[in-house]
């Protein structure tokens, strides 16, 4: 028997002390045993992980409408090609009152169906540093052009009707087909919100803070009543606030459009610089709120590839998020409805060619960096006049080129401000 052979019926590992340090082969096998119970446990929540990642995203998933309408919309304008690492990506979105829906029809108007309040045209430069969104007033007077409903039957065009005529008439892709032959500009996608979608999606986030001026905003009659001063609106008040037309400025489109764009650049500014969305509580809340309301065209209908377009804003600056209005005028025969100004096809074109927007079309703007009564207030407009006189957002000439903003607002954009229910 060798030194390094035990004693005859020892057993490897024995206690005695007289054997020497024992072998630690037992403990070798208990280890394997701990780390195949580590490698189970981790591959089960792996799974358990997964399959709950999976679940939500059937889920979310399975809440979004969408809708082919590529061959409702014929005769479209071709895509120019321009400079840049990306093609630039023009958005429709429009804001639909279905009041047969649950909670949108907050005005308790009569006669059903769907009908567009709000329409933005958002564009994305193909560098992917600046953002425009362009509303259109729904007042607006222009020539409808004839489009196709969903049987690809022809529903006739109309002369001199209002803007949002065709979404009543032959839904969102009938507006798309009109967004496109009145403007030249290709739209690649479309999204329809609901009221009822929106004000989840401001609840999700925690609400959004505005600037309410003196002496608030009462309107009894629809039930809403928003005190002055810097709050966050939720729920009902905050559709309330984007909706209200009854006791603010003229009872025309034009002052509601000024507070949904500061409202939805003070929402970008919350979500993007707040990094509100980063709370999984709200991510959830603000996804099924959202997927619910959004109908969407089949090349944004997946949440894929709905945040394949969340990813294209990371480079933009929030203060190269700007919203202005098409250029107009009141027209003279219905001073209850508005006319694009000859200067408009200056911005479509801008947006055709995916060049910046001249100075003087930005005086007004209201950028998610700067948002209305903010310490830094937006540059206000310097050649342009409130309702009484020349139209907002507009140039007094286009061969005048803009002054110099001023950082201080005048008394008459003070008061205007006011009178849309925005604070200067």
């Amino acid at each position: 028997m060798s030194e390094s052979d035990p004693p005859e019926g020892a057993t490897p590992g024995s206690s005695d002390p007289s054997l020497g340090k024992p072998k630690r082969r037992g403990r070798v096998k208990k280890r394997h045993t701990v780390g195949r119970v580590l490698l189970v446990t981790s591959v089960v929540l792996a799974l358990v992980t997964g399959l709950s990642t999976l679940y939500l995203y059937r889920h979310y998933n399975g809440n979004l409408d969408v809708i082919d309408v590529g061959e409702q919309i014929v005769d479209r304008p071709v895509k120019k090609e321009v400079e840049g690492p990306k093609e630039p990506l023009n958005i429709l979105v429009m804001g639909s009152d279905d009041r047969d829906a649950p909670g949108n029809n907050i005005d308790n108007l009569t006669g059903g169906g769907k009908r567009s309040d709000t329409t933005i045209l958002l564009h994305l430069s193909a560098d992917r540093q600046r953002a425009y969104g362009i509303s259109i007033p729904r007042d607006s007077l222009v020539n409808r052009p004839e489009c196709l409903d969903e049987d690809l039957d022809p529903i006739p065009g109309g002369t001199d009707v209002m803007w949002n005529e065709a979404f009543s008439v032959g839904g969102p892709a009938c507006t798309v087909h009109q967004v496109e032959q009145l403007t030249g500009i290709p739209i690649d996608h479309f999204i329809v919100v609901d009221f009822a979608g929106f004000r989840g999606m401001v609840d999700a986030i925690g609400g959004v803070q505005v600037c309410i001026p003196e002496p608030g905003i009462q309107d009894p009659a629809h039930g809403i009543n928003i005190p002055a001063g810097t709050r966050k609106l939720e729920g009902f008040q905050a559709l309330n606030y984007v909706r209200e037309r009854y006791v603010l400025g003229n009872g025309s489109d034009i002052g509601r459009m000024k507070r949904q764009q500061a409202f939805l650049a003070a929402m970008a500014h919350q979500v993007l610089s707040a990094n509100t969305l980063a709370r999984p509580d709200r991510l959830l809340k603000f996804l099924d709120a959202s997927t619910r309301s959004l109908q969407l065209d089949e090349g944004l209908g997946s949440l894929v590839k709905i945040a394949k377009l969340g990813v294209e804003f990371k480079n933009i600056g929030l203060d190269n998020i700007q919203f202005i209005t098409v250029p107009w005028q009141y027209a003279p025969d219905d001073p209850n409805r508005i006319r694009w100004l000859p200067e408009s096809k200056q911005v479509w074109q801008a947006m055709i060619d995916d060049k910046p927007l001249a100075p003087r079309f930005l005086d007004d703007a209201i950028s998610a960096e700067h948002l209305p009564g903010s310490p830094t207030p937006t540059p206000t407009p310097t050649d342009t006049a409130g309702p009484s006189g020349s139209p907002t957002g507009t140039p007094s000439s286009p061969s005048t080129p803009s002054s110099t903003p001023s950082d201080v607002p005048t008394e008459e954009d003070t008061q205007e401000a006011i009178d849309n229910g925005l604070c200067a």
